[in-house]
């Protein structure tokens, strides 16, 4: 295996970690606080069927709004939502998984609200 696919795996495995420490921090009223936050984002019909943090975060993906490296559009719906603890969570792993330091933020493809510039 080359060097850079074995950095994309453990990036891959990082991110499905990520993905299920936030799942197991949002209870099912939080999620439809959350689908609530992105309604203009999810037809109202398509919201009802996603009952689980899982299918709302493979919604996202499937329709670019979440990968291993663009994080911003959930950054945006957890703070809309009020939620600190699920936010910082997402910024930890930008900034410990992906590298990502401020001042590379505002050079990069990455985007941050910033008023989640706070809760880091």
């Amino acid at each position: 295996m080359f060097p850079q696919r074995i950095m994309a795996d453990t990036e891959l495995v990082q991110f499905a970690a990520l993905l299920d420490d936030l799942s197991s921090n949002i209870t099912p009223e939080d999620l439809n606080q959350l689908k609530l936050a992105c309604k203009e984002d999810i037809p109202s019909n398509r919201s009802q069927e996603l009952t689980g943090c899982k299918e709302w975060f493979n919604f996202l993906e499937k329709h670019d709004k979440l990968s291993k490296d663009n994080l911003s559009y959930i950054e945006h719906v957890f703070e809309l939502s009020r939620r600190p603890d699920l936010l910082t969570m997402v910024l930890e792993y930008r900034t410990k998984v992906l590298k990502v330091s401020e001042e590379q933020e505002s050079e990069s493809k990455f985007t941050r609200i910033p008023s989640a510039i706070k809760y880091k």
